[in-house]
This record gives structure tokens, sequence and C-alpha cells, in this order.
């Protein structure tokens, strides 16, 4: 079924929604490795009851998938079934300081952005985010972190949308967090969260995230095409020291190869197809499993049908692949 069929079979264009719905959308557009096939139908929401409207209107069999800034995200060449829900600026940007001194930060505010509205604000706890390349949402979903922070610490609670509808909140406590994990189901949508930091000096906040930019800078590919950190740090390793270990360092498959600079970062040279990245990241994790005796796991969300081409090596990739296989 095309995304137009999707549309006026289930009355989509007659609900009176506010924002966007589009048809086979190329993906490719929206992810920083700017690979990946169509999305069936992309659905840019006005706001928190416009998305909520969607979601109570679309059939339960409709495959649903959120979307942040698509900085960590692999959509595989054959694209992806259902809609696809991208939070955009314009409804989810937002960022205001509260009467009780959190700060309430749309899923679309990028992490950088809540840094700074957090420094000028004296509240420390938030310089991690000058370093990581994503945005709220995809924070919140995947309890970001970095030097040794992590967005459980400072969030208090969030905002969601079910998948039929319904607009709850939820505290920290029910979120369960865990590294680089949280316990809530894949098609509940987040579209704000609320954050506290301590205070601090600006000044002294400002100094700490210099040396977070200035670290990034001066160790990650930034200005290439890529996807952040690949794998993982698996407990008590860092992944970029195994994955060196096993000579992974500038390894290429097509157009996708590990960063020279920081090789727990793949980079599209400029040529790659979804299917080079991910095949590349596979080989990864079987060459360090053969040195090292340490299965990897992706930090890179990897969503979407192959488009009949499947990695060579399927045998090796185990649970966690097939739980990022089922999204598409």
């Amino acid at each position: 079924m095309s995304g137009a069929d999707l549309i006026s079979r289930h009355g989509l264009d007659r609900i009176g929604l506010r924002g966007r719905l589009t048809a086979d959308v190329a993906l490719s557009s929206v992810t920083w490795f700017r690979v990946g096939g169509p999305a069936e139908l992309l659905f840019q929401p006005a706001d928190t009851d416009d998305l909520a409207l969607f979601l109570a209107h679309l059939p339960g069999d409709v495959p649903v998938l959120p979307i942040g800034l698509g900085s960590n995200l692999l959509v595989r060449d054959g694209g992806i079934d259902g809609v696809v829900i991208r939070l955009g600026a314009r409804g989810f940007g937002h960022i205001e300081m509260l009467e009780d001194g959190s700060i309430l930060a749309g899923a679309a505010v990028p992490d950088r952005r809540l840094a700074e509205a957090a420094a000028s604000a004296g509240q420390g706890g938030f310089a991690f985010y000058a370093g990581i390349p994503g945005g709220i949402g995809g924070a919140l979903r995947m309890n970001a972190g970095a030097h040794g922070s992590e967005t459980c610490e400072i969030m208090q609670d969030l905002t969601a949308v079910t998948r039929a509808g319904e607009i709850v909140t939820l505290t920290n406590a029910e979120m369960s967090y865990r590294y680089r994990h949280s316990g809530q189901p894949a098609e509940m949508i987040f579209t704000q969260g609320r954050f506290r930091g301590v205070s601090r000096d600006e000044a002294d906040i400002r100094r700490e995230m210099a040396e977070v930019g200035a670290h990034r800078e001066a160790a990650q590919p930034i200005r290439e095409k890529t996807g952040g950190s690949t794998f993982k740090n698996p407990h008590g390793h860092s992944a970029w020291k195994l994955v060196d270990a096993a000579g992974c360092r500038g390894l290429q498959i097509g157009g996708a190869r590990m960063s020279d600079m920081h090789c727990n970062f793949m980079i599209n040279t400029g040529e790659a197809t979804a299917h080079d990245l991910e095949m590349l990241g596979e080989t990864v994790r079987a060459k360090v499993l053969e040195t090292s005796n340490v299965a990897l796991e992706w930090e890179i969300k990897r969503l979407g049908r192959f488009g009949g081409k499947a990695p060579a090596i399927a045998p090796f990739l185990g649970r966690e692949q097939g739980e990022a296989a089922a999204h598409g």
C-alpha cells in the first residue's frame, strides 16, 4: 500500500489535522548519515494535541515509528512501512523557565540549546549536552549521556502520547532508565521533558561546556556524515579501544568507513548505502568478538527494511539485531 492509499483508506485527510501529512518521503534527507529509503507516510504534527488526534484516528494495525533529529539513526535502504512521525521545531522547539526553577524543553530542542539555556539560568548538570549531537526527544528515549553524566540525572518528568492517542505524564522513576535505555514502549512518543539541575555560577558552567565542546571538536569527526557513537561501551570496556584492538580503525566497506579520528564512529564517505554502513558495523562486531570475546551492542538505531539485501553475516546478529529489525 502506498502512503496516499493509507491516507485515503483511513480518512486521515478529513480529521482536522493541522500538521503536515506527506506520502512516500525519502528519509535520507532527515538523517545525519544521509542514507535510507522512503517512509510510506510521514506526519509532522503541529503540537501535542495534533499528534494525539492523529494517533487516536490511526488504526492500531498501522505501524508507527517516531524519529527525532536523525542524528543516531540508520534507516535501511528498503524504507519504513506505516507512519514515521517527526516532531518539528515549530511545535516542539520550546524552552520555558518555570516558576519552580525547573526547565521545560520540547522534544525538538537540540541538546546543546538546552545546555545553553540552563547555563544562562545558572543551572549546572547540563554541560554534557553540549557534546551530544541530538535532540531532547532522543535524549529522553535513550537516556543520552556523555562525560560521566546522563539524562536521568536531571530529568524530572515528561509528557508523552501513547499509540492510542492518550496524553500522559511519566515521572523519572516510571521511565525505568538504565544505560542508554528507557523502559517505555517504542511507539510511545515523548513531546517534552521537565528538567532540573543544581545552582552554579554561570561562568563555571560555560567553562565546562567549552571543555566539552573542545573535546568533541578534537576527538570526533563532527564535520562528516556520521551518526555519533556506533556502539555502546560494554561494562568495564571502552568500545573504541575494542574496535581499535580488532584492527578496525579506518576499515571500509563500500562508501562506509570507521573513522580514523575516532574509530567508534562510522562515516558515510559520500556514496555509502545503508547496507554498506550496517555491513561495516556488523563486520566490526564480528572482529571484536573474535579478538576480545566481547559482543558489542549498537548505540545507533537501525530501522526499516533491508531492501532485499540483508547483511551476509546475519547469523552473528543475534537477539539485539533481531529486535532492531522488527521495526521493518
